[in-house]
């Protein structure tokens, strides 16, 4: 069960070496030229209130997930164990599952996606291609159908590679686009301009105590996603 602070961080897990939170959607987990609070700081001053710090708390950030998306952000509280998980994420050695609901049946209920992918840093959108081009990006995922409920349809997915806007474009190059994701083909914005994506858990070997670890977090609390976690 998650832990919920007075900054309304959501805490999966926590060690002197680690800390994991289940990020809502509309967080940013670094700050940017919005100015808005980032969870980074939200999660700096949960440390620094608990652990009575006098002086600055160290936070290392080892991944980001976009804006609009949910689920499992995990933080370094130590320069070591930064350095360490970020040579786990630079090796492929961290299990990444996310959640992604859809309104078109996907072509297969399991399959992997392969492209190669543009990003237009300006407008901040990515481009799939199905053929390797100049400077694009190889990307790939594999996923399957958990469920379909009231014509949606549950997928999980699981990244191989980790690039930016991945999981989002590939899935809408499927002709799948993410309910509410209208960047990248779906017909209408989620009120609260969420999509329906979450990183549901994140599994490695713990870079300082080299026991396993499995961080799962649990889906956001609307009655959107009400509909698929009442069956899990």
């Amino acid at each position: 069960m998650a832990v919920v602070c007075k900054e309304n961080i959501a805490i999966i897990y926590e060690d002197n070496h680690l800390i994991a939170v289940n990020k809502v959607s509309g967080a940013i987990v670094q700050g940017d030229k919005t100015g808005d609070m980032p969870l980074s700081e939200m999660v700096k001053s949960y440390l620094k209130e608990r652990y009575q710090k006098p002086g600055d708390v160290y936070l290392g950030v080892t991944h980001r997930l976009d804006r609009p998306v949910s689920g499992v952000v995990l933080f370094a509280k130590t320069s070591k164990a930064l350095t360490r998980t970020n040579q786990l994420f630079r090796d492929r050695h961290m299990t990444k599952v996310y959640w992604a609901v859809v309104r078109e049946r996907p072509p297969q209920s399991e399959g992997t996606l392969v492209h190669w992918l543009v990003k237009n840093e300006q407008k901040n959108i990515t481009k799939a291609f199905s053929e390797q081009r100049e400077n694009a990006l190889h990307a790939e995922l594999s996923y399957r159908v958990l469920m379909e409920k009231d014509g949606y349809f549950l997928l999980e997915v699981s990244p191989i590679t980790g690039r930016p806007h991945q999981i989002r474009v590939q899935l809408a190059s499927m002709g799948c686009p993410i309910v509410g994701d209208n960047k990248y083909g779906y017909p209408r914005a989620n009120r609260d301009r969420s999509i329906c994506l979450h990183a549901r858990s994140l599994g490695f070997v713990h870079p300082v105590k080299q026991a396993s670890i499995l961080l799962v977090a649990e889906l956001p609390r609307d009655d959107f996603w009400a509909k698929f976690s009442s069956c899990f």
